[in-house]
């Protein structure tokens, strides 16, 4: 069972609770994006069980005619077991979403699987176009070409600033940087991208830049945030009128995301001992 405390972050263990949580942010006014934890498995039947985990939710999903989607990591369904295993998988679990009418992102992990991953998204969206997205990290120096490789791609992009400890020669370091490249990146996508864009972002001044460049543009867009961070502007974003979908963890592989969300910001480690101590 999770902890009272880790349920902020974490929608549940099991299936059912994860889409009711899904029906709640419905019910707000916003999408759920569901993504069940486990991440770089080593061995092919892990990542075979959770591709088969996944192709029962997006059923699940389609069957209660919810408005969410799933987003996948690439080590969890195989490409640390191999780049063919990771394709295979990806494409059998959007095959089975396509049936449902359900979206599928791809989530993007550290530099190394950067080509690997594209390379899998790109293939099939031309399967399914307009059924695939894929994560994006800013603060990679390569952003720039690969967004430009995507612009004719049937597939949606999410913009993140990135979240992996990666070497200088390869990515940006200093926080100015790539919130400058995460706002250039902005400006390209709301210009010349038709495909889909998402705004995965819980800084303020990077939605209000995207707000200002659908304003601008009449580019359409939504924004994307965790569950239980700042929920409050999401229902607040939601309300307004702008397309909001929560990313909605779920599964018995919790603790090592709690625990990486407590370490990010500050507010959620202040929320997690004011649980603790009860105040």
């Amino acid at each position: 069972m999770i902890p009272p405390i880790t349920s902020r972050f974490v929608a549940g263990t099991t299936v059912p609770g994860t889409l009711d949580h899904v029906s709640d942010c419905n019910e707000s006014g916003m999408g759920g994006i569901v993504n069940l934890l486990g991440e770089h498995y080593h061995d092919r039947e892990p990542a075979d069980a959770d591709a088969d985990e996944y192709c029962r939710l997006v059923s699940e999903l389609g069957a209660r005619d919810l408005n969410g989607s799933v987003s996948v990591k690439p080590s969890q369904i195989g490409i640390d077991v191999g780049p063919e295993v990771f394709t295979e998988n990806f494409e059998r679990i959007v095959d089975v979403a396509a049936e449902e009418n359900v979206f599928v992102w791809c989530d993007m992990e550290d530099h190394t699987t950067t080509d690997t991953t594209l390379d899998a998204v790109e293939s099939t969206a031309q399967n399914h176009p307009h059924g695939v997205g894929v994560a994006i990290q800013a603060n990679l120096k390569r952003t720039g070409d690969d967004l430009r490789r995507l612009a004719d791609v049937p597939a949606a992009v999410r913009l993140v600033k990135g979240a992996y400890d990666e070497p200088s020669s390869v990515a940006y370091e200093r926080k100015e940087d790539v919130n400058e490249a995460y706002i250039e990146h902005l400006e390209f996508l709301f210009q010349e991208f038709d495909q889909g864009i998402a705004v995965g972002s819980h800084d303020l001044t990077m939605l209000e830049t995207a707000i200002n460049l659908h304003k601008e543009h009449d580019t359409p867009f939504e924004i994307q945030m965790l569950m239980g961070v700042r929920e409050d502007a999401q229902r607040d974003l939601a309300a307004e009128g702008y397309e909001v979908n929560q990313y909605i963890p779920y599964g018995d592989k919790w603790m090592q995301y709690f625990y990486r969300r407590i370490r990010e910001r500050k507010e959620n480690a202040l929320f997690a001992l004011r649980a603790i101590v009860g105040v």
